[in-house]
């Protein structure tokens, strides 16, 4: 698994968010104005809402495990200014299993094929974990990903929760082997939860635009606690360009 330009191929999250996306379904990724979304998140039936998340980059995520999934999967669904923009789920090794775009309708699967899937019982138990597999859209888009993250040790606290910090690099290829996406940057991973927390990274797109972009986390609200299932982001929303 984070906002948004006509270039940037998806939401540029943690490994738990948008998968890159290839120049021919990027003009289906613009943006549709939605009404403001100021309700407390419900999760769907059979889901219970874990922790609520506000990250800079003026995102909101709100992270849930369903009953009638595999054991160890848990899904987020993100809030921007304009209401839910994206959601996706994990499994226990914190794999892209199905990923949405809330907006465009646009779908990513993981296909079961992989050179290396990712791991994330090999990134805590080694310090690195590599990784090379392929995704598959609902528009019939094939991608190829390829990248590592690595334990840094830092160790570090933030509202709270006990985070170590990752750095990564991943390429994003075309059926056809054309570089689509290049990034690299700094996450977070929780041991506790498993799962990424989004930080600063840069990514190139296939036109030769660059972005760079912060969605650290910054505050953390469990069951009970002011801000649980908010759906309103709190931080950098003034900065927030129109793309």
């Amino acid at each position: 698994m984070t906002h948004r330009t006509d270039t940037e191929p998806a939401p540029r999250l943690s490994r738990q968010t948008a998968l890159p996306r290839a120049a021919g379904a990027a003009a289906l990724l613009t943006l549709i104005a939605l009404p403001a979304v100021a309700a407390n998140f419900t999760p769907p039936q059979g889901c219970r809402l874990e922790v609520t998340v506000q990250n800079r980059g003026c995102t909101v995520s709100q992270h849930y495990r369903c009953s009638g999934d595999a054991p160890g999967d848990q899904w987020v669904t993100y809030f921007d200014a304009q209401g839910a923009s994206y959601q996706s789920r994990i499994d226990r090794e914190t794999r892209w299993m199905e990923s949405t775009d809330l907006r465009s309708g646009l779908v990513d699967v993981l296909e079961d094929a992989a050179q290396d899937h990712a791991s994330f019982r090999r990134l805590a138990e080694t310090g690195q974990d590599d990784f090379d597999f392929w995704t598959r859209s609902n528009n019939g888009e094939r991608l190829h990903h390829v990248g590592h993250d690595t334990l840094t040790g830092e160790k570090i606290q933030i509202d709270g929760v006990a985070l170590e910090g990752t750095s990564f690099e991943l390429t994003t290829y075309s059926e056809s082997g054309d570089v689509l996406i290049t990034r690299k940057g700094q996450q977070f991973i929780s041991r506790a939860q498993g799962r990424f927390y989004g930080g600063v990274e840069t990514s190139d797109d296939w036109t030769g635009a660059r972005q760079e972009t912060n969605d650290s986390p910054v505050s953390f609200a469990f069951p009970g606690q002011t801000g649980f299932g908010a759906t309103t982001p709190e931080y950098d929303c003034d900065l927030q360009m129109v793309r």
